[in-house]
């Protein structure tokens, strides 16, 4: 009698605990159905590109958690003078060797062709173990931070390579490749915004736990880059591309050190009627389009670096420093997620007109801010550097994939993505450099984009006007 009583008051609170734990776990796993819902849609869930997609937005998460760490010890922490010597020293030990290093990282990663997956894999799970050994150096700002610092950026370039080289291996059908790289850097956008409030709450904690989380989040991504499919790490039919311009002057993203003199193999293979591997002509259009990225790169990493000295030691009108840096940094978010949206919605139309236009209106903007210099045209440089930032590389996407063959389409990515980077790195150092005035400031911002306007727009524009030529393979 008691053991039926017991079993009939039981009853009733089983079911209340399961009611309770299927409240409490219903928000998780409905967002989790949901995201996964949204990065698998139109066939991106079939051919894999949909887990590309979380696996970039896990990047973009544990990335932004590391640059919450350094900002803060390297940045906030100090004196301003003292701030920007830090910066300098950051920038001479990290950069400096990774001026160096970039040209290699593509030419090297495009060795490993069958090796993709382990590559984006060990990305992540050495900047992993380099985060929990930034931990502990991350409190005092000693020396041994800037070595794991360079790493970092080292594993987090050579992701990005990787991932551009990836993507036309995960095309659903009838799904361009602007549109795939669009999902791609929005999920990467959207993490990158869940991820900062996050890390600047575990900030408050202590100096080490956003690179506690960044550790957890990077172990999480090297699991993740192994579910992959296998399409990723095939390589038929792929050969190394070689950029060369109309008038027959190579250019060539290849290997620093390596002449243009053929080897040996190569002429013996071209007297017996084989053609060398390679792409000989693509048109003008991803010369040209890749000449005015890098003036938006550029731009870029000057804006990140001269704003952030700037703004803290003079701030915008009636702001303190860390509203004036809120205002550029979401002005640049805002504008970075827009022009993404704006790519995958014009999917490609006309990418020579959209490179030139945006060019144009970023420029603009940037005179406009040297002339009328005040917080409304610090925002709207910031938001409109990114915004012609994204839908610049959309566009010079879509010229790869209309312009290069895709037996070398994945070479391409990965050395255009590697000059795009130095170029990123030359303009932080401009910024880093430069006095703090924001007209001379501005002017220069200015002036990057002019120079990517007059080696780049001309021969844009005479692409668009005569239709890009059929590229051939050699």
């Amino acid at each position: 009698m008691t053991s039926a009583r017991s079993h009939e008051e039981s009853g009733p609170l089983r079911r209340t605990g399961r009611a309770v734990g299927h409240a409490l776990h219903k928000p998780f796993t409905g967002t989790a159905k949901g995201i996964r819902k949204a990065t698998h849609a139109h066939g991106a869930g079939e051919s894999g590109l949909g887990k590309l997609i979380e696996l970039h937005a896990v990047n973009g998460a544990g990335d932004v958690m590391i640059t919450v760490a350094l900002a803060s010890t390297v940045f906030f922490s100090v004196p301003t003078d003292e701030a920007r010597g830090r910066v300098a020293l950051y920038l001479a030990v990290t950069m400096a060797p990774f001026t160096l290093l970039a040209p290699v990282i593509g030419p090297l990663l495009d060795r490993l062709p069958h090796g993709r997956r382990a590559a984006m894999a060990g990305a992540m799970l050495a900047r992993a173990v380099l985060a929990l050994t930034m931990s502990g150096a991350v409190a005092t700002g000693g020396l041994e931070l800037y070595p794991a610092a360079l790493g970092v950026l080292v594993c987090s370039k050579a992701y990005g390579v990787v991932r551009s080289a990836v993507v036309p291996r995960l095309l659903p059908p009838r799904f361009s490749l602007v549109k795939a790289n669009s999902r791609v850097t929005l999920a990467g956008l959207l993490a990158t915004g869940i991820a900062a409030p996050i890390g600047a709450g575990l900030q408050t904690v202590g100096p080490g736990w956003p690179l506690y989380g960044a550790c957890v989040i990077f172990l999480g991504g090297t699991v993740l880059a192994f579910t992959l499919p296998p399409e990723v790490d095939s390589a038929k039919g792929e050969r190394k591309a070689q950029l060369v311009p109309p008038h027959g002057v190579a250019v060539s993203l290849r290997e620093p050190g390596r002449t243009g003199r053929r080897p040996g193999r190569a002429r013996r293979r071209e007297r017996n009627g084989e053609k060398r591997p390679g792409l000989r002509s693509v048109g003008p259009s991803v010369l040209n389009g890749l000449q005015a990225n890098s003036a938006h790169r550029a731009l870029s990493g000057f804006l990140i670096f001269f704003l952030a000295f700037l703004l803290r030691e003079h701030p915008l009108a009636g702001q303190s420093a860390a509203v004036s840096l809120g205002i550029a940094g979401v002005a640049a978010g805002v504008g970075n997620a827009s022009g993404t949206a704006v790519g995958s919605w014009l999917r490609a139309r006309g990418p020579e007109v959209i490179v030139v236009s945006v060019l144009a209106l970023a420029l603009l903007v940037a005179v406009l801010a040297a002339l009328f210099f005040s917080t409304v045209m610090v925002a709207a440089l910031s938001a409109t550097a990114g915004f012609t930032l994204a839908l610049s590389k959309l566009s010079l996407d879509a010229m790869i994939q209309r312009d290069v063959p895709e037996e070398v389409r994945s070479s391409a990515f990965a050395r255009s993505e590697t000059v795009l980077q130095m170029a990123w790195v030359v303009g932080g150092g401009i910024g880093i450099a430069l006095p703090l005035n924001g007209v001379l400031g501005m002017s220069v911002a200015a002036g990057i984009l002019a120079l990517g306007a007059a080696t780049s727009v001309r021969g844009l524009l005479s692409a668009a006007r005569h239709g890009s030529p059929h590229p051939r393979v050699a």
